[in-house]
């Protein structure tokens, strides 16, 4: 059994698109980011950066004590690794995964993340930020449609936890202002993972998680507020 402390969020999402596709059994944990429940002493032991997702496996691979995991990227590496699903067996095709992956992680989600912000959540809007995250945003949707182009049907060749990290942070594209119209590559391998039956339950986990996905005044202060004290407490 695996624990998944969670939120409705594109890191959230990746996992829990795993777990589905795998079939591993696990049991989800709300973590409220919004109401400052990633700041739980139970939640930050597993979780120092008091960011959501984060994992307890109670079954690792050789048995022993649980192994936590915190960061998506880690925890979609770790759980490959212990089925040997989703990421290619080979050297060349584990490092083309590998690096995909780690391009969502540096690249994709940060770029996103803040084009989420100055267009969604600032003040007052701040157009130099704002032109600056939803051009680099489009840069990006822009590599991987030219890495698509070729007729691969997925980003390492077969599904794998590169496309389970991409495939969240392309869900919101209109609030990107992104029109996957420009893409068409990406316009088709987002279609494809869509219609996994596995991305499906994954998304509707949403529904019963999240029931009112707003950020309202005070979430705003809890998510954007925080600083070096933050961690001190």
């Amino acid at each position: 059994m695996i624990d998944l402390h969670y939120w409705t969020t594109p890191n959230g999402h990746k996992i829990t698109l795993f777990l589905e596709e795998a079939g591993l059994p696990y049991r989800l944990l709300p973590v409220n980011i919004g109401r400052g429940e990633q700041f739980q002493p139970d939640f930050l032991r597993i979780a120092p950066n008091n960011r959501i997702p984060a994992i307890v496996d109670h079954a690792p691979a050789g048995g022993g004590e649980p192994v936590s995991v915190f960061e998506s990227g880690a925890i979609l590496l770790y759980l490959a690794d212990k089925t040997g699903q989703f990421i290619p067996q080979d050297l060349r095709g584990r490092t083309e995964a590998l690096q995909w992956l780690f391009w969502q992680m540096g690249g994709l989600g940060p770029m996103a993340g803040q084009n989420h912000h100055f267009t969604q959540y600032a003040p007052e809007p701040v157009p130099y930020a704002i032109d600056r995250y939803v051009k680099e945003t489009a840069r990006l949707y822009g590599v991987l449609d030219k890495h698509l182009s070729d007729g691969r049907e997925y980003i390492a060749g077969s599904y794998s936890i590169a496309d389970m990290a991409s495939y969240p942070w392309i869900v919101p594209h209109e609030k990107q202002r992104q029109d996957l119209k420009d893409f068409p590559h990406l316009a088709q391998w987002f279609a494809r993972i869509q219609a996994r039956p596995a991305t499906v339950r994954a998304y509707d986990l949403v529904k019963t998680v999240n029931t009112a996905p707003t950020v309202d005044e005070d979430a705003k202060k809890v998510l954007f507020g925080q600083d070096a004290s933050t961690v001190r407490r």
